[in-house]
């Protein structure tokens, strides 16, 4: 059942430039700039240029808020006190991932709710922050966008950019830019480096183009666009994803998303390539064998071929150890 958006009262409104008063948080400039880092006058923070303005943040913040479970992984790699982050969806239960569920527990990390309307900003102001982390893709990013004043009012908030796609991208902005750890983002690119060098020359992709394909809950096929995310990083290890979003006849399913709708029936007429990846959405939304009872999907060439392939649905939107496991995994698929 998804979560009711929690509207301000008058209450909370007080309450709100209460805060913003007392943590002296400085309102946000309306001069997007390029992003950077400079030092600030106090040892206790620094200065963040970002796309919504110059903020000042703190070098070593104790309560952070993050409205992206997405990008959970990296901060806790970054060994960053999370006190409370957004479910993985709306409408699933909450849980910790697999491969930070133990830093989470020792973190004393708990949910804060959301729904597709926005965010519940009375929550994140009861949990007191001293830093907010939000954007990355998709949905939180544009919810965090709308809601940047607000957030900003009760601590300082950065939007990771949606125009960093790549996971390196995300995780040097954060280790870098935000918490300045950049030897943990090097290290974690050294190692991923390595091993992708590793799965490249010890696999054989298969002939011909791929498509990769993720199913909502409710079955909806979502196309990945190919020049980003996980069909990126398939073809730096010799695979040829389609290039059906260059074609210029579709658009993200929201501004900076990584991925288009389809219909059933157009699954039918465009999805011809000779190898078809196929992925839930934020939870494993699907299977090959109840796919291939759909007669549209039974008669692709990638399912005639022998040609389908499912992957875990935390592939499509992998962090530095999601990664690290997705390369495991398609080593094992693709071994020569």
């Amino acid at each position: 059942m998804l979560s009711r958006f929690a509207s301000f009262t008058a209450f909370s409104a007080f309450a709100l430039a209460a805060s913003l008063f007392l943590t002296g948080c400085a309102a946000p400039s309306s001069t997007p700039a390029d992003t950077g880092t400079s030092e600030s006058a106090s040892s206790t923070t620094r200065a963040l240029t970002t796309d919504q303005g110059e903020l000042t943040i703190p070098t070593d913040p104790q309560r952070v808020v993050l409205l992206n479970y997405a990008l959970a992984g990296y901060l806790y790699d970054l060994d960053v006190p999370v006190t409370a982050l957004t479910a993985e969806a709306t409408n699933t239960e909450a849980t910790f991932s697999e491969f930070w569920a133990d830093e989470a527990e020792s973190a004393g990390t708990e949910f804060v709710s959301w729904s597709p309307e926005g965010f519940d900003l009375e929550a994140i102001l009861a949990l007191k922050p001293d830093l907010i982390v939000a954007g990355g893709l998709g949905y939180p990013l544009m919810l965090a966008t709308k809601a940047y004043d607000q957030l900003s009012a009760i601590a300082p908030t950065v939007i990771v950019p949606g125009a960093l796609t790549e996971w390196q991208q995300q995780y040097e902005f954060l280790a870098e830019d935000v918490f300045g750890k950049p030897q943990v983002y090097a290290d974690a690119l050294a190692t991923y480096d390595a091993k992708m060098a590793e799965v490249r020359d010890s696999i054989s992709p298969p002939a011909g183009e791929s498509v990769f394909l993720s199913f909502t809950a409710d079955q909806r096929p979502f196309v990945l666009i190919e020049d980003r995310g996980l069909p990126k990083m398939f073809t730096d290890l010799g695979f040829r994803p389609a290039g059906l979003f260059a074609t210029g006849h579709f658009d993200p399913y929201t501004p900076g998303g990584d991925s288009f709708e389809i219909s059933t029936e157009q699954a039918g007429q465009l999805l011809t390539q000779e190898s078809l990846f196929v992925f839930g959405f934020n939870a494993e939304t699907v299977d090959l064998d109840t796919l291939r009872q759909n007669p549209v999907y039974a008669a692709l060439p990638a399912f005639q071929n022998d040609q389908s392939y499912q992957f875990p649905y935390w592939s499509q939107r992998a962090d530095f150890d999601e990664s690290m496991s997705l390369l495991d995994l398609i080593q094992q698929q693709f071994q020569k």
